[in-house]
């Protein structure tokens, strides 16, 4: 028997996602999966497509007790209820990946503005890692918990954070355009999220207002005005990012040229020339990323595609686990994506 892992929201999309990735990766073993809401029910009633994976699994009722002892424990539950965990788990696990929010902004004012109610474990924030692997891979090898990013954050940092850190862009007035898959906003249905809602449309919501924009400030260092949209497709993440060049004479050859010098040995960065797709990321642990200068305006446009579930949320969720564990990085996680 290899790493005894738990996955906690293993009913919801993310969790499925982990259960699928566990069930391929060498070394995790799922010992227990908890899910709320179908408690008794077995995981392969809930998702057919964990049956031959799981024929046995049936989804407990969330508890931290029964998680004692694990080399591993995935968080995926809805944003808020994981700090009710956490502090019973810290000491008790050997590694913890949380895919929520609790545990991402370091300022306790700007979580409760963002999230409507004080954090009730903020003391333990320190203590996570935060969970892009490309950017903080030293900071989650030496953690013990890790809180894995948001879909949207990890997109627009990928695309960015490299022409930020070459000074190639301004940090203030930077603009992320992005849309999410119906996937982002969980297994829960609701009439905002049904197929003849959906179906056909596409719109922005959360205007001035997501959560995740003080998790992209946070990580870039920069002034953020982000609008998600909803787009009819299950799954996928394409962030459009504008930001205003830094000084005169940067082309894009440079532009581009800087995402490869910083993407060119990671595993799951694809700079590509052309503009990325949602489709060919689907599946896959990877992001791909390009960048170009209008030089009529001076701004530049950088791009990132990502599959929400995976790089965007529980493949990015293993690969930090990869890391806790110090096992390769890469272990476990497809790089190829699903097409047609």
């Amino acid at each position: 028997m290899g790493v005894k892992a738990g996955v906690v929201g293993g009913s919801g999309f993310l969790g499925l996602e982990l259960l699928r990735l566990c069930a391929q990766h060498p070394e995790l073993d799922v010992v227990a999966a908890m899910g709320a809401s179908q408690a008794g029910n077995r995981a392969a009633e809930r998702y057919p497509s964990l049956a031959a994976a799981y024929p046995d699994l049936v989804f407990e009722p969330t508890a931290p007790e029964p998680l004692f002892g694990l080399d591993l424990v995935f968080l995926a539950m809805p944003h808020g209820e994981s700090q009710s965990i956490v502090p019973e788990l810290m000491g008790k696990v050997g590694a913890l990946v949380d895919l929520a929010a609790d545990f991402r902004l370091h300022d306790a004012g700007a979580y409760e503005t963002w999230y409507g109610h004080r954090h009730g474990a903020f003391d333990l924030v320190g203590q996570f890692a935060f969970g892009i692997p490309e950017l903080f891979r030293e900071d989650i090898s030496s953690a013990k918990a890790v809180a894995a990013a948001g879909c949207y954050p990890t997109a627009a940092a990928l695309a960015l954070a490299p022409l930020l850190e070459a000074g190639l862009v301004e940090r203030d007035g930077i603009i992320v355009d992005a849309a999410s898959g119906v996937s982002g906003a969980g297994s829960g249905l609701t009439q905002a999220n049904a197929f003849s809602t959906v179906d056909e449309d596409f719109r922005a919501y959360g205007v001035t207002t997501h959560r995740h924009t003080p998790e992209m400030e946070q990580v870039l260092g920069a002034s953020i005005l982000f609008t998600p949209h909803l787009a009819p497709m299950n799954r996928g993440i394409l962030a459009t990012c504008y930001a205003r060049l830094a000084g005169r004479g940067t082309t894009s050859e440079r532009v581009l040229g800087t995402l490869g010098d910083a993407y060119g040995a990671e595993p799951f960065v694809v700079v590509t020339d052309a503009p990325p797709s949602t489709k060919a990321t689907a599946g896959s642990n990877c992001a791909h990323v390009t960048a170009s200068v209008d030089e009529r305006t001076g701004w530049v446009i950088a791009m990132c595609a990502l599959d929400n579930l995976m790089k965007g949320g529980s493949g990015q969720a293993v690969q930090c686990a990869n890391l806790l564990l110090g096992l390769p990085e890469a272990t476990g996680l497809p790089i190829a994506g699903l097409y047609p």
